[in-house]
């Protein structure tokens, strides 16, 4: 893959037919204008962008294809902008990516939905906080809030139990898989190229530019974790995104060079999710959430576009893995079925009737945060030369929920400023 990517560049700068004249310790050197390291859903979002714009844009993604990370692993909910206090990235980002996420559907016929969604009260001292959820909506621009009563969020969903509910009316599902193959596809219409199974394992910064150290992934799967392989290409972009979510925080500390003070400290929150078997027709017609938890915002009900049932995520911070199995994305996603008693304890306080044996293991994701446990959620960081004094390096930090909702704002963001 490597020998494709040299080739590749080799082809675009119009130097096919002579050697690589540029060495750093033995190792290729290529110049590009634009990479985008990381190939989920918001670096796929980016390199779309900056190619629409008429930039060269190189994807490097270390696993064998596409969104295979975080992107893969979520709730697939597209989000209205209410939890996000104002003013924050995520609430701007995520209330013009919503705009943007349903006109690009749309327009493009992804398979989504606006099915809207209830935030439930379940205890009468939940309701100042489902009434603080409201003003901040309406602070972030959110359109169509309303509190419902017990009596009318039980008739929009007979099986629901609460004594008070706030209605989202712009929320709704998007099948991201999808969605990421049509953004991959209109890169590649208009120029972007992506090599898979190559990683980038580092960089240092010379002469105020950041230099990357690139190897095929094989080369790291094989130094058993230990050390990090010698690089086989060193790439010198105009542009450089570090999107590569999970392992944003590690490879931004492999740049030698890099102020560490920049660098927040990063945190991880795995979520298990569960489906509904057994039964018939769903339950529930529209998202149900119930009040946000520490590190996240519930375990709460999610539909994808065929019917399924899915309950999650909980929250259970982990430790932070070694830098080559974070390159690798080789964090555990097991779901332990022993996790299913909390998520029947903390379901049946909104869906009382949830029958014993009936959620069976889904899936896990984990997520990258920038705060931990008890302490305020943290907002996303997107950090250019302004902050870290590097010329052309963009770090993406803690691009969790709402990432999905946000991507094409983030993408739109990212080449408004730094282009």
């Amino acid at each position: 893959m490597l020998n494709h990517t040299v080739q590749t560049l080799r082809g675009r700068t119009g130097i096919m037919a002579r050697k690589i004249s540029s060495m750093l310790n033995g190792t290729a050197k290529e110049k590009v204008d634009c990479l985008v390291i990381g190939a989920g859903l918001v670096g796929i979002a980016v390199a779309r962008e900056l190619s629409l714009r008429g930039r060269d844009v190189l994807v490097l993604e270390s696993a064998p294809t596409f969104g295979t990370g975080t992107s893969s692993r979520n709730s697939e909910v597209i989000h209205a902008g209410i939890y996000y206090p104002r003013n924050s990235l995520k609430a701007i980002l995520c209330v013009r990516g919503r705009d943007l996420l349903y006109r690009y559907c749309s327009e493009r016929q992804i398979p989504h939905k606006q099915i809207g969604k209830l935030i439930v009260a379940t205890r009468t001292s939940e309701v100042p906080k489902l009434n603080e959820l409201l003003i901040r909506g309406v602070q972030n621009g959110v359109e169509g809030l309303r509190m419902v009563d017990r009596n009318d969020a039980m008739r929009m969903e007979p099986e629901l139990q609460c004594v008070k509910a706030l209605l989202s009316p712009l929320s709704g599902i998007v099948d991201s898989h999808s969605l990421m193959l049509s953004l991959v596809g209109e890169a590649e219409n208009h120029g972007a190229k992506f090599s898979y199974n190559s990683a980038v394992i580092g960089g240092h910064v010379q002469e105020n530019q950041i230099h990357l150290h690139i190897s095929d992934s094989k080369n790291l799967e094989n130094s058993n974790g230990v050390h990090l392989p010698v690089p086989e290409l060193t790439l010198v972009p105009r542009l450089v995104v570090n999107s590569t979510g999970l392992s944003a925080v590690p490879l931004a500390r492999s740049f030698d060079g890099l102020h560490g003070g920049v660098i927040p400290p990063s945190y991880y929150a795995r979520g298990c999710y569960f489906t509904l078997s057994n039964v018939g027709v769903p339950p529930f017609q529209r998202l149900i959430y119930p009040l946000p938890e520490d590190g996240g915002i519930g375990v709460h009900v999610t539909l994808d576009l065929d019917g399924q049932v899915k309950f999650g995520p909980d929250v259970e911070w982990i430790d932070e893995v070694d830098q080559i199995s974070s390159f690798l994305n080789k964090f555990d996603y097991s779901v332990r079925g022993s996790r299913a008693e909390r998520f029947y304890e903390e379901i049946r306080k909104y869906y009382p009737s949830l029958k014993n044996g009936s959620l069976q293991s889904g899936y896990a994701g984990i997520r990258p945060k920038l705060s931990g446990p008890r302490q305020t959620p943290a907002d996303f960081v997107i950090q250019g030369e302004e902050i870290h004094k590097v010329s052309g390096l963009i770090n993406l930090f803690g691009i969790e929920s709402p990432g999905l909702t946000s991507s094409l704002a983030i993408a739109e963001h990212i080449a408004a400023r730094y282009m």
